[in-house]
Order: structure tokens, then sequence, then C-alpha cells
């Protein structure tokens, strides 16, 4: 860190600058604070001259929302900005982020102070990187935004800071015309073919981050400038100083053939099985490096807001050029690095040179065509924390040749078909490249003379030297790679005609035009480059991994999935969107295997599940519960007022049933939840209000006040039959009244049955002493025929039991077995450390474990034997993820708030990943829901708000 320099600003939103964190190629990064509250915060603020470039404004914003997606773990949380100070006129407005400050080191400075870092640290820095990487691949998006200054150590762990190319570029420079030019630091074999990045690129850069941090420098800098592309594409690394035990992972990820590398999710569970931040338990960083983020966090903590004045007066002494980035001040004001920083000397031949432009995929820069209109869809989602120039329009359809801003951005987008459509773009780019149609050089006759392009490497290798302003190579940073000797384009270099850098926006082409039959159901992959994963909003679905007709469009069947490759999901079957114009689903159910049923605020819905296409809608279903089977012809829903039994085929009401009518002797009945049902057989509570009198008042005495009182049922009820079987008198719970509960086991003669803690009253919370119990209720009658607490399970206790009579509950921080009966201890799985276990799931011999640390496994049903336990590689807290097993109980399926996590039933390998990018529209909320995973056949259908997708499974 340093002192404010004098145009530094001062205030961003309701924070205060206090110091300069660190600086890149476009963007100063600086802590600061809320003066109000004294929450800490690293704000990254885009420098003014690039700020003004549109296509630079669209692609800030971008990286901005998918930090914003990414947000949890690794990945410090953006922060809401306040109310922000207006700005001169004559003045742009500041284009910045915010996000938690978390005292951590940069990679590069943490090497320059420590040297290379022991294998355990490189273990936890590798599976922390990897578990993002796997959250963005799962995705089908590209991350492009590793680099040594973007990757931070912080006590508990790593974290990432640039989500894309502009927040790792090695320079940035706007160019006239709007054009964007952007270098990069690392190049993949791939870009030096000319060919696409991909998942594996970021695998490669991984592979050098890691190298750079086990031995201080980085592959393939070693020989002649001239040749380090040749050295790139066809050398092996040199790896020998990397710890034995992790040099053949690091090799693998270093492998030229993209298809040879490892995916994110195997290297993460190579590092630590665990997770990383169960292998950081304890610390992680060497004594010297966690000594320097305590210094860091003591030096924020004693920071004081700098005076205007302080900085005036510190430039007008010295008036001289600007210091090089690595250059510390001297002043008293400048928080001095920690002691014994020495100093790591860059490699001559690794200095960057300057080079012209081309685009990323190889191709000279196109010429000037007419613009077209972009998709709506394409347009950027403002960001919260998010704060752009005030003279940069909003992308919109309409480009302007003249200031380089065309339109949609189609360079960081592409477009898979949603049935009959014309023909698109459909290139998987995954870098800062314009599709083919927009670098397609026009008819001769529209060509403006130019001289020749000349040929070049696809992709950036380091720029040269650059002003202050935009600095490359910081101090003690690695030396991305030897600059190689390429030929300069006509105008010389740094001029148009060849060399490896990245330039946009091309000027537009024509582009076809959208479909509007498509509209808001358009299906948005986003590259790396412009958001690298996650993009969530209401109104429509974004689908993940190759191209195609994703989409249903008619009553057959949807066509068999592609092979994919490994970790990646495969291709839905098909793709269904709850219509934006109704609420949100409440409530979604298989019904025969044959319809997805989705109840909302408003009406009920089905859909075919072979096809995906919405068969029919019914406003008498509106708030309803899950839909059951009642018997092979009828659709069973349970409303706030009434029973349903719908036709499958259309919706129609066939029959129903008012509380009012099938239990006139409880007036005004409300029902509550449905605690279970098995076969034909429903479980509910309900409960209604009773006057109950004032008893009679003595001689002379004033009669007291009738009182209201809530009692409450547990009832059992035929839904093939239409008839009620029994109902038992039970406590009231809180109010208003109706207890919550769920059946976790049914057994020949009872059902066990868990209420739950939110609905308990006050009186029964503080009778059960912190401790959960189960209740026995005959199944003939709905006698009560006992309530036992089962060792020290709490009242919220994940629980569940077999038909066998054994009963399972998370007990502290472990999972353990009883005997329902007796409450007879049986067997304990040990959790890990600060989480605790969800629901367990049975399955024949096996019990899957979910805890919320994010491991799931399977232990031995009869024994507790532990048979495996793996991550989700999802950071964050939370509840455990939920677990559904396949129809044919091989494959594992793990849901939770950010991903869904597929595994191999018997042996816990990893299958593959998904996570829903959502909606491009601009005016869609930010989705939160959680995922949801319902299984049938060799389908599972996975639901995220109102997106469902049905991938095929074992």
């Amino acid at each position: 860190m340093e002192a404010l320099r004098q145009d530094d600003p001062r205030r961003f939103g309701r924070f205060t600058a206090l110091a300069r964190f660190d600086e890149g190629a476009s963007a100063v990064r600086y802590v600061a604070r809320d003066l109000a509250s004294g929450e800490s915060a690293l704000i990254t603020a885009a420098r003014p001259e690039l700020a003004a470039v549109p296509a630079f404004s669209r692609r800030f914003q971008a990286e901005a929302r998918t930090a914003e997606r990414l947000a949890g773990g690794w990945v410090a949380p953006p922060l809401d900005p306040g109310d922000t100070a207006k700005t001169p006129a004559d003045e742009a407005e500041p284009l910045w982020t915010a996000a938690g400050y978390v005292p951590a080191l940069p990679l590069a400075e943490a090497i320059s102070i420590a040297g290379p870092l022991p294998e355990r640290a490189l273990r936890i820095l590798g599976a922390g990187i990897a578990e993002i990487l796997s959250r963005v691949h799962a995705a089908g998006s590209v991350l492009q935004g590793l680099a040594p200054g973007t990757v931070l150590l912080a006590a508990d762990g790593p974290r990432l800071t640039a989500f894309g190319p502009l927040g790792a570029a090695a320079s940035a420079e706007a160019r006239p015309g709007g054009q964007l030019s952007v270098r990069l630091g690392y190049l993949t074999p791939e870009q030096i073919e000319g060919k696409e990045v991909s998942a594996a690129s970021d695998l490669f850069v991984l592979g050098l981050l890691l190298a750079y941090a086990a031995t201080g420098t980085t592959p393939f800098t070693e020989g002649p400038a001239e040749e380090a592309t040749r050295r790139i594409a066809e050398d092996e690394p040199e790896l020998d100083a990397v710890p034995e035990e992790l040099r053949e992972l690091i090799a693998n990820c270093l492998a030229k053939d993209p298809d040879q590398r490892p995916t994110a999710g195997t290297v993460a569970a190579e590092l630590a099985l665990e997770g990383a931040a169960g292998l950081a338990r304890g610390g992680w960083l060497p004594e010297p490096l966690a000594a320097a983020v305590a210094d860091q966090e003591a030096r924020v903590l004693a920071l004081e807001v700098p005076e205007e004045g302080e900085a005036t007066a510190e430039a007008e002494e010295t008036d001289a050029p600007p210091a090089p980035e690595d250059a510390r001040p001297t002043d008293p004001r400048t928080l001095r690095e920690p002691k014994g920083v020495r100093e790591a000397p860059v490699p001559e031949d690794a200095r960057p040179v300057d080079a012209p432009p081309v685009a990323a995929s190889g191709a000279p820069a196109a010429v000037e065509s007419p613009a077209t209109p972009g998709p709506e869809d394409a347009r950027p989602v403002d960001a919260p924390a998010l704060r752009k120039p005030a003279d940069v329009a909003a992308p919109s359809g309409d480009a302007d040749p003249g200031n380089g801003d065309i339109g949609e951005d189609r360079g960081t987008t592409r477009f898979l078909n949603t049935g009959p459509r014309p023909p698109q773009n459909d290139r998987p780019t995954t870098q800062l490249a314009l599709p083919h149609e927009l670098t397609a050089p026009r008819a001769p006759e529209a060509l403006p003379a130019a001289p020749p392009a000349q040929p070049a490497a696809p992709l950036a290798l380091p720029a040269g030297p650059v002003a202050p302003q935009q600095p490359g190579h910081t101090h003690g940073g690695p030396a991305p790679y030897p600059a190689a000797a390429l030929p300069a384009g006509p105008a010389g270099p740094g001029g148009p005609g060849g060399g490896p850098m990245v330039s946009l926006p091309l000027p537009p082409a024509p582009a076809p035009a959208p479909d509007p039959a498509a509209s808001r159901r358009t299906l948005l992959t986003i590259a790396a480059a412009a958001v690298g994963g996650l993009i969530v909003g209401g109104g429509s679905v974004a689908a993940l991994g190759s191209g195609g007709t994703a989409e249903a469009t008619d009553d057959k069947p949807a066509p068999k999935p592609r092979r994919t490759l490994p970790g990646q999901a495969p291709e839905p079957r098909w793709i269904y969107a709850h219509p934006a114009s109704e609420s949100s689903p409440l409530t979604t159910a298989l019904w025969q295997d044959k319809l997805l049923v989705v109840t909302s605020e408003s009406q009920a819905s089905a859909v075919d599940l072979r096809t995906g296409k919405r068969l029919w809608q019914r406003a008498d279903g509106a708030k309803g519960q899950a839909a059951l089977a009642a018997g092979a012809d009828l659709v069973f829903v349970a409303t706030p007022t009434e029973f349903l039994w719908l036709s499958p085929k259309n919706g129609k009401v066939v029959h129903r049933v008012r509380y009012t009518e099938a239990f006139e002797d409880l007036p005004g009945l409300t029902v509550g939840r449905l605690a279970g049902s098995s076969g034909p057989v429903i479980w509910f509570t309900g409960s209604h209000t009773v006057v109950e009198k004032a008893p009679k008042p003595k001689k002379g005495k004033k009669r007291g006040k009738d009182k209201e009182v809530v009692e409450a049922y547990f009832f059992a009820y035929d839904i093939v039959q239409r008839k009620e079987l029994w109902r038992t008198s039970v406590p009231a719970g809180r109010d208003p009244g109706t207890p919550a509960y769920r059946v976790v086991a049914e057994r020949s003669a009872d059902v066990l049955v868990r209420q739950d803690a939110a609905s308990l009253t006050a009186a029964e919370v503080k009778k059960a002493k912190g401790k959960g119990s189960v209740r026995s209720f005959d199944q003939k009658t709905g006698k009560l025929l006992w309530a036992k607490q089962y060792g020290a399970a709490s009242l919220e206790a994940a629980t569940t039991g077999d038909e066998d009579g054994a009963l399972y509950a998370a007990v502290g921080q472990d999972l353990q077995a009883f005997e329902a009966d007796s409450t007879k201890p049986l067997w304990r799985v040990e959790g890990s450390e600060d989480s605790w276990f969800g629901t367990p799931l049975i399955a024949g011999p096996l019990i899957h474990t979910t805890e919320r640390s994010r491991l799931v496994g399977a232990v031995e049903r009869e024994s507790g034997r532990l048979v495996w336990r793996r991550s989700t590689e999802v950071p964050g807290t939370g509840p455990a993820p939920s677990l559904t097993l396949s129809g044919s109980e091989k494959t594992l399926i793990a849901a939770d708030a950010v991903q869904v996590t597929v595994f191999a039933a018997a042996d816990g390998e990893r299958l593959w990943k998904f996570q829903d990018i959502g909606s491009a529209d601009p005016k869609g909320e930010t989705v939160r829901a959680s995922y949801r995973a319902l299984a049938f056949g060799e389908t599972v259908v996975v639901q995220r708000d109102r997106s469902f997708y049905a991938f095929p499974v074992a």
C-alpha cells in the first residue's frame, strides 16, 4: 500500500479513500472506509481515460457482475455503494466497484517477501482457485482472470480479485475511434495456434500460476525472446524446482493439448480433497506472510482520513515524473513494507515490448461497416456496486461507428438455437474475439483503402513499457513471458498490423436479425471476457455448454443429447422457462414420471416431461402444495381452501372437496403443509379457533371474558377414496396455531413425525431444553404412541428414519444412528469442524450424507463405516446441500444455493456440475433461489426459480 496521490479521488459513494492498495493496467484499487459505520472496503476504480471508452465501460460492468455472481468463499462480496455525490458537469463520474476488504497480499508481493510457497500452501492456493474455476466452468464459461496480481493471499485462504481480461490485463489503453487495446500477460498454446480458448485454457494458466508460486519464476522464460511463442507451444516446462508431489499435476495442467488437461474439479480434489477451506484451518501462510498480513490489517485499522492539503503539498514538493509502480514512496505517510522484503529480479528477456493490435481470434482488425442493432438480451445489467461515467451512454441496440460503440458487444456472447430461427453465430468464443460476422471483411466495393495486415499471434504477449498510470510488470512479480520478436505492422510497433494484442471493439458489421420468436427466451452463454460465468436474473433461462437446439418446439421427445467433456454438464434434453408474466413457482413435483406440475400464487400448471412444453394451467390450483398422484389418472393438489383432483391431460377440475364440507365439524379449518405421503395416503396438520366460554362466576362475582383457543389436529387422508382416515388432537403450534410436521419414517405399525422448531410455542421450546423429539402415531388409528428424544439431537437437527426401526439424526457436528423405539445409540460418524449434517438420504445398504461444509458422502447403513466423502467445491455458508437420487440410484445429485453437483453414488466420483447463468434482461432481478433437483427414470430436472433443465443421468 501507499499514500494517496494528489489526483486520487477521495470519495466513492459512502466510502472515503484512505490509501492506495495497488494498481493495475486498467484500474487502481484503494482501501476505503465508511466513516459512519466503520466498514472497510476495497475500491476498484477504473482509470478515467479508459472509463470514457464505451467498450471498456461495458466490459468493466460485465466483470463486476461476474464478481457479484461469484461472491462468497474465495470471492469477496460486493458492497452497497450508498448515495454518490453529484459530479460536476465538466467531469466524468468515476467508474468503480466496492467489495469487502480482507487483509491480504498479492501473490507477487508474497513471493517477493518470503520466496516460493511450501507444498501445503501451494495445495490450498491451487485448490481455492480451482474451486472458483470449477464454478465458472460449470456455467460453460471461461474466466481469463488469473495473474499473480489478481490472486491475494489472506489469513484463511486465497482470494480472486479479477473476473475477466480487464482485471488481469498487463496493459490497457484507449485508441482513436473508441477502440480499446488490451494486452494479456499469459498466453496458452491454443491461443498461439489461433484457436479459441476454453475451460482448459484457464487450467493452463493455473498451472503457470502454481509453478510460479512454487518456484518464484514462470516456466518457458528461459531462452531467447524471439522464441517465446515456440517454447510455449512446443517445449516442456521446467518444473524441476516444483515439489515432487505436485509436479505431475502441474505438468498435466501445462499439457499442450487442451483435451489432456484435467478439469478444475479434478485439480481441486487432488490438491485438497476436503476442500481448500478445510485444509487451511489452523493457518496456512508461512510466518513472514502471516506477519505481513497481520501488519497490513493493523495499518489499515490505524489509517486516518488524509486531508486534501497533505496530498497537494506532497505533490508540489515532488514535482517530478511519476514513480514506477514498484517504487515505494519515502514520505512518512507512506505505508512501509514489512521487514525482510527481498526483491525478485525481472529477467531481461521478460520485459514487455509494445505490439500492434490484432483481434483475439488472430484475424486482422475488421474495417468499419454499418451498424445493426443488437439483440436486447445482450445488454449488460447494472451491478449494484457499480458506477459509470455520466458521459458514457448505456449500451443499446444502436451502434455508433464514430465512437466504437457496437451496441450489443457481440464479442462477448454466443447464441444458441432456441427453436426454428435463422442461422446464428455459434462459435464457442471464450476470449476477446468478435463473432466471425463482425470480423469478416466486407465486399471489395465497401472497403476503404488500407494497407495489408501482417500475420500475428492470436493473443497477448506482455505489453511493452507503458506509462506509469498503466503499469505492466510489478515489483517482485513474475515475468509473464519473454517478449517475442514479431514483425511490426505498417504503423510500426503498436500500430495496426500484427502482434500479440487484443483490440476491441472492432467496427460493427451487419448481424443476423434476431428471431422475434426467441425474444426473452434466447439462450445466452457469456464468455469469460465479458462475464466469466454467472449472470442470473428473472425472466428467461440460459444454457450451459455447447450449442444446438436446447428448447423443445413441438410434442416430439427431445433429441438424445450429445456427449460432453468430463466435468461439464451434459446438454439438457429440454429447457423450460416459467413465464415472467406469472408469479414465481411455489412448489414443483413430478406426476407419474409424465408431468412436471408447478404451482404459484396465481395458478397450477403442467409441463410435459418428454418435451419440456407446457400443457395446461389452472387458476383453481393457485397457492397449491406439491402435486401427488391420486391413482393412475388424476393429479391431486391441496390449496389453502380445498382439495382438487385435476385431469392430467388438460388440467380440468374433476373433483373438488372444500375443507368447509369435508370437515364440517371444524369450521374455519386451516390446513398446514403436507407432512408426508405414502401411496394414496397423505398426512397433514390443521387447526381452527374455538371460543371457550368463561366459567359461571360465583355469587356476587362478575363473569369473566370468553377467550379464543386454537385446537390443532394431525390427519390421515386417502386421496383415492377421497375420505378422512383418522385425526388426532395435537398441541397447537406457534401463532397462528398450526404445527408444522414432517414424517421422517413410515413403518408397518406407525409413522414417526418431527415438528419444525419454528412452529413450536415458547413454552414447548423451554420444556424441550434444547433437545428435539420424535412422535410415533399409530398407522390405523392415529393414536399417539410415544414421544422420545435422541441423545443431544437439537430442535433443529436434521433427522430421518427407515422401515427397520433405525433413526439417523445430526448430533452436534456428527451424524448418529439410534434404535427408534429404545433410543439406544448404534453408531456415530464424525463430521467436519464447525459444520453440521443436513438431512441424510437412505438408499439400500447406504446412507448418503450431506454437510454444511459442502461435503457429501456415503456410509454403510448397518455399521456407519465411511464409504466415501467428497466436496462439492462450493465455498460459502448456508444450509447443507439437499440430496436426490436418480431413478436407478446410480447417481447422486447435491443441490444448494450456488450450484448442482453430480456424483456417482457408489464411489463418489464427481461427474459434472451445473450453474444457471440466468437471464440477460437488464431489468431482471438477480436470482437468489436455491437449486432443486427432481429425478425420474434416466432424467433429473434441475430447477432454479423460473428455470428448469432436464439433464440425462445414469
